[in-house]
């Protein structure tokens, strides 16, 4: 059932008759909770423990387990690894076990970490702005063919994962990486995750401002800072200067849209408070104005509050949305500028909606007269010798440059308008098509229970599954604008379940008696777009639960009736729909 909470705000065409507000809608600024217990915040509590994960953290921090990987565990192996090292700090250089294989999803909650993994790696690259060369890629590919038995998934974050990695070949992984300019520290963590950035950042025709020397800055001042090592939890970041704000600025924990001020030029607003997983919560604007010199200073201000006053004696409540929701922006704002920064933030204004699509599939003009292309791969799903071909294509078409983006898809730069068309026949032989179906190209999925000791069900295999049925099924119709379609193998919303205007959460559902792998159902989730003044949360039909094999029979029952009954001369999307419709519509 739809909420009203400040978090779940409605489509456009339910807040039509609203006041307009440049700073958005209204909310309350209330007072801490008062609490029973610490909370484990370092400059209200101190800094004692008040938990194991706290104290093996202060103990020895993450980063420091690079050394006994190079110099211990990849001469000994699997079993000569440290267990706090192994479930913990290996975190800290972008490395997970991953889940052993024919353990089912009914499982996932009775067994314990050790009984679920499997002697191998999931190995994540970061890729901070989504940012490659071709020269990367073919890094990239060598590893997932040498060492990863050809696995690669482009995920919603702009990494690049790989699978069955043993620890004894990391060290030359690393080695390779960094050879590059890439790596994995603080891929993973409690610590400052990938920097997501503009795909088309430095390129784009349309774009406010290059964001590209603000996320270099940060990324060499402050990643893997010992000061920034031990936080709370995850801390995620996004910084674009394009107008279609193609970071999915709203579901992160710090964010900086590109927006013109009227006296100050351009710069960006402030974002913080966002996440996702099981409490979703999206952020909030400061209303203030960063100027680009400012933005390094305030994104570490924004960090070390999350450090000193981030709740950390419950894991559950230890992402800074939470700090947010207690303090609200306004006391948010002041301990920033008065602790942290030293100096006020001039009042800012907010980025207008959206007018083009942030996903950047397609050609599209570069401000040199060059081209980008967009090409989708189903889910994310690559491998190590696509990426190693891809590399080849590119380079054969007279360009070295590339970007993920946070929407599991794949940019190549600076291609010439007479090569454009070679270009996209060769991507479509290597199954990233620049001309997708609306239902493939707004489909994502996360890793799900092939590799995920979280999951609980499937998600690549029947997502794929799904998408070529449902280009079959709906290739008659006409739809408006593509139908996000995001499915996740449990409820913490790597995938984003919640912003989607179709969002499947997996779990087991019970069909005549048997549980069975499935998905509860949420609808007319979105991110600020074109098609969407701001974003939103979607909503869960009682009692609807879709069988994992039942996918496209769902999404095609429930696509026709939306086309069916639409208001076409309002323009009326698939989400603005999905929140007016009777619940029955929707089943």
């Amino acid at each position: 059932m739809e909420t009203t909470d400040a978090a779940t705000r409605a489509p456009r065409s339910e807040r039509a008759e609203r006041p307009a507000r440049a700073d958005g809608p209204a909310r309350d600024i209330r007072p801490p909770r008062p609490s029973a217990k610490p909370n484990g915040q370092w400059k209200v509590d101190g800094t004692a423990p008040l938990n194991a994960n706290e104290e093996w953290k202060q103990v020895d921090g993450g980063l420091s387990v690079r050394e006994r990987i190079e110099r211990i565990y990849a001469d000994g192996g699997f079993a000569s690894i440290d267990p706090t090292d192994l479930h913990g700090r290996f975190r800290w250089w972008g490395l997970y076990t991953q889940r052993k294989p024919g353990i089912d999803g009914g499982r996932t909650a009775t067994l314990e970490p050790h009984e679920l993994e499997d002697e191998f790696f999931m190995l994540r690259v970061r890729i901070d702005g989504g940012q490659l060369t071709t020269e990367q890629l073919r890094v990239i590919g060598g590893i997932s063919t040498e060492f990863g038995r050809d696995t690669a998934d482009l995920t919603d974050r702009q990494n690049i994962q790989l699978h069955w990695i043993r620890v004894e070949d990391v060290p030359e992984i690393w080695r390779r990486l960094e050879a590059v300019g890439l790596g994995t520290t603080e891929a993973c963590g409690d610590v400052p995750r990938v920097i997501l950035g503009s795909p088309v950042a430095g390129i784009a025709a349309d774009e406010l401002i290059d964001p590209t020397p603000q996320i270099d800055e940060i990324t060499s001042r402050f990643i893997g800072d010992e000061s920034l090592a031990n936080l709370p939890r995850k801390f995620k970041s996004a910084i674009t200067g394009h107008p279609s704000q193609d970071v999915v600025h709203e579901i992160n924990d710090v964010a900086f849209v590109a927006v013109e001020h009227p006296t100050l030029g351009v710069g960006y607003d402030l974002w913080v408070g966002g996440g996702l997983s099981t409490a979703p919560r999206l952020a909030e604007r400061l209303g203030v104005f960063v100027a680009p010199s400012q933005v390094a200073d305030a994104w570490h201000g924004v960090a070390q509050i999350f450090r000193d006053y981030g709740y950390r004696r419950l894991r559950n409540k230890a992402r800074l949305k939470f700090l947010l929701a207690d303090w609200g922006v306004e006391r948010f704002r002041k301990v920033l500028e008065t602790e942290y920064l030293g100096v006020a933030l001039p009042d800012g204004p907010a980025a207008p909606t959206p007018v083009t699509t942030g996903d950047h599939v397609g050609a599209h003009r570069q401000k040199d007269g060059r081209f980008y292309i967009g090409a989708t791969p189903i889910v994310g799903r690559v491998s190590g010798p696509t990426l190693t071909k891809l590399a080849d294509l590119v380079e054969t078409h007279g360009s070295t440059r590339l970007r993920t983006t946070p929407h599991q898809k794949i940019v190549v730069l600076d291609i010439p308008e007479d090569r454009v068309e070679s270009l996209i026949a060769g991507l479509d032989e290597l199954g990233l098509q620049a001309r997708p179906s609306l239902i493939r190209r707004g489909t994502i999925a996360c890793t799900g229970i092939e590799f995920c000791k979280l999951a609980i069900v499937e998600t690549k295999a029947y997502a794929t599954a799904a998408v070529l049925d449902l280009e079959e099924r709906l290739a008659a119709f006409d739809l408006p604008h593509p139908i996000s379609l995001h499915v996740n193998g449990c409820p913490n919303s790597c995938a984003r379940i919640q912003t989607a205007d179709i969002g499947l959460k997996g779990q087991l559902v019970t069909i005549d008696g048997e549980q069975v792998p499935g998905y509860q159902v949420h609808l007319g989730g979105g991110l600020a777009s074109q098609d969407r003044d701001e974003a939103g949360l979607g909503r869960t039909v009682r009692g609807l639960k879709v069988t994992a094999d039942g996918i496209a029979d769902y999404v095609s029952r429930v696509v026709t009736r939306f086309l069916d009954e639409r208001d076409a001369a309002a323009s009326e999307t698939f989400a603005e729909w999905a929140h007016r419709a009777d619940e029955e519509a929707l089943r």
